[in-house]
């Protein structure tokens, strides 16, 4: 016999949230279509006036492979979101560039680092309530690069 979930359940259970609640970006990939490891050096780069469009929070998360969890690093730092902004460094143009590496990318840069396991992951980003831009499609999450 099939469960029947309550109507107040069924959504969140069941179908998982829907496009204006969230919206989720992942990366799998970098920007030359090479499969990300933390062995190498990763930036995300949100130009000025381009950090995720949302009404409530953003944010972006790493998961080490194959286990699919958290990656445990000396900084206890498993994601960045939109509460770090405060203690973000700016680019000089005002931009926000992540470092999603192992290595440290140096104390001055630290704020804006996302460890990553000395091998396989994935990072999600999470957008809940997202803006109109988000939306249809006029943002898009920026590429992971990586850094030669």
């Amino acid at each position: 016999m099939p469960i029947t979930w309550p109507a107040c359940l069924r959504r969140y259970w069941a179908y998982g949230n829907s496009k204006v609640e969230a919206i989720y970006p992942a990366y799998f990939l970098d920007a030359d279509g090479q499969k990300l490891n933390g062995g190498q050096r990763h930036t995300i780069r949100f130009a000025p006036g381009q950090l995720p469009p949302v009404n409530a929070l953003w944010s972006l998360t790493l998961y080490e492979l194959p286990s699919s969890l958290l990656y445990a690093n000396p900084l206890n730092r498993y994601l960045v979101n939109s509460s770090n902004l405060p203690t973000l460094k700016r680019d000089a143009d005002g931009g926000i560039t992540l470092y999603v590496q192992h290595d440290s990318p140096g104390v001055e840069r630290e704020s804006n680092w996302l460890p990553a396991p000395d091998g396989p992951f994935f990072s999600v980003m999470r957008l809940y309530w997202p803006k109109k831009p988000a939306l249809d499609g006029q943002w898009k999450a920026p590429a992971m690069q990586r850094i030669q």
